[in-house]
């Protein structure tokens, strides 16, 4: 079986990952601009005359999941919708007030922040697994430092790599130890079935239809990856975020930024009712990626996403993932990934987040 055409969160296609974001090898990243000033609250009649524009993307659409939980009745201001492929060039949207907000996996953002992007983190849900290093079926490696010497397959710039930059540190090996082939997953997929690669580094659904289409194995589970158990040796590999980003002409506006604090929560409602109801979710998760629903009623338990506060730790862990990147040469230098992030609407998601423990 070939995998379908899904586009999920995270995915950076080479190109867009240095190119498109202004990146240079020898530049070292700019200053970051101040964060956007909370603006005063707006009245309801204010509020209706607001259009939020949202980026989405196929696969993964934040659209579908709302509307599958019943949250887009009775918004009170106009949402208008803009589908991307991956999270870089939305990212490039908000960055050129082309869009207000959008949903990205943990590793865009920290690109965007490398070229000084205009955007801030405003909102985070984690998963309950991370990314997966996957061997072929009759592979004989066994453990991490088997990959010495060896092809690995991963989307370059997603966060399935910054898990294998992760996982290569692990094992004390450099980029430099293996060799890194930088794939779409389509072609990551079909690189893995040929034998073209020992290893292959990536995301759910993808885990899950490689292992039951090839009977791959899960040399670092999506579990271990997360939690630090198995080959992970107590070092978490991946942490699992996908982050709200937001314009800050947006933030600043006071329209919009009322429209953005309550589409904050609507989401983290809409996640939390799709992880309650994982068979029915299945089904419309099926349809929008093209997947078997077999397949599907696996991985949604595991890509099923609860609302977290955007803590300190969670600025942590995208700051030591931003320092992974440095440290392959992936960036051009130190990222401060806390000058990105934004914490206003930590209040309106608390309840969810105790909701979804």
């Amino acid at each position: 079986m070939k995998p379908r055409d899904l586009v999920p969160l995270g995915v950076v296609a080479a190109v867009v990952g240095l190119a498109a974001l202004g990146l240079a090898a020898c530049a070292a990243p700019a200053q970051p601009a101040a964060p956007a000033a909370v603006p005063a609250a707006v009245s309801p009649a204010q509020l209706a005359e607001t259009t939020l524009r949202v980026g989405d993307q196929k696969g993964t659409s934040q659209q579908v999941l709302l509307k599958a939980a019943g949250l887009l009745d009775g918004v009170p201001y106009h949402l208008a919708w803009s589908t991307f492929t991956s999270g870089p060039p939305m990212l490039e949207a908000a960055n050129a007030n082309a869009i207000d907000i959008g949903q990205v996996g943990n590793t865009p953002p920290i690109f965007s922040a490398a070229a000084n992007g205009n955007i801030d983190l405003v909102s985070a849900l984690r998963s309950t697994v991370g990314d997966a290093v996957l061997v072929p079926k009759g592979s004989t490696l066994a453990n991490l430092a088997d990959l010495r010497g060896k092809t690995i397959a991963v989307a370059k710039g997603s966060s399935a790599n910054g898990t294998l930059l992760n996982t290569l540190a692990k094992a004390g090996l450099k980029p430099s130890d293996v060799t890194i082939s930088y794939l779409q997953p389509s072609d990551a997929y079909a690189a893995f079935n040929q034998g073209s690669v020992a290893a292959w580094a990536v995301w759910e659904p993808y885990v899950s239809e490689a292992v039951a289409s090839l009977g791959a194995r899960e040399l670092v589970s999506g579990a271990d990856a997360l939690n630090g158990t198995g080959l992970a040796g107590g070092t978490a590999l991946s942490n699992g975020y996908s982050l709200q980003i937001a314009n800050r002409s947006s933030l600043a506006d006071a329209g919009k930024n009322a429209a953005i604090a309550d589409y904050v929560v609507r989401v983290a409602k809409a996640n939390l009712w799709a992880k309650n109801h994982p068979d029915q979710w299945a089904g419309i998760y099926a349809q929008q990626t093209g997947i078997p629903v077999d397949i599907a009623k696996i991985a949604v338990p595991r890509i099923a996403l609860t609302p977290v506060a955007v803590d300190d730790a969670v600025v942590a862990s995208e700051q030591r993932l931003a320092d992974a990147f440095t440290s392959a040469g992936q960036l051009p230098g130190k990222v401060d990934f806390a000058a990105y992030v934004d914490r206003r609407f930590n209040p309106q998601i608390a309840p969810l987040v105790t909701q979804g423990k």
